[in-house]
């Protein structure tokens, strides 16, 4: 599966409204600064129908380096991002989880490779 670009969503916004690409670009751009804008201040943004992104701090940790065993160090709590789907996207995408079961063993078949040793 190919992903969605910021392009291809201007795009298709312009072919559907007829709008001029630019105009497109700026009101997506806009959109996403003003989203980024307000998580930047700590706040949650409800898009309904499409879902939430909360701010959130993470947990203290320790972390390891496994290329230097016995080293511990202390990773600090930070700020991150947490999306959580609205009740449509969930059962938009819900859809997909049959056909994504279906398509996974075929996928499995295919990374299935027999690898033969051979002793010089």
């Amino acid at each position: 599966m190919a992903n969605l670009t910021k392009r291809d969503i201007v795009v298709s916004i312009s072919n559907e409204t007829g709008l001029v690409q630019h105009q497109v670009f700026d009101v997506v751009q806009r959109t996403l600064d003003h989203i980024t804008e307000a998580l930047a201040k700590g706040m949650d943004v409800e898009l309904r129908n499409f879902g939430v992104f909360q701010v959130r701090l993470s947990k203290a940790r320790v972390g390891r380096n496994p290329n230097v065993p016995g080293s511990n160090f202390a990773i600090p709590p930070r700020a991150t991002v947490k999306f959580k789907s609205g009740k449509i996207m969930r059962q938009r995408v819900l859809e997909l989880s049959s056909v994504l079961k279906k398509a996974q063993p075929e996928a499995k078949k295919k990374d299935i490779r027999k690898v033969t040793v051979t002793k010089a």
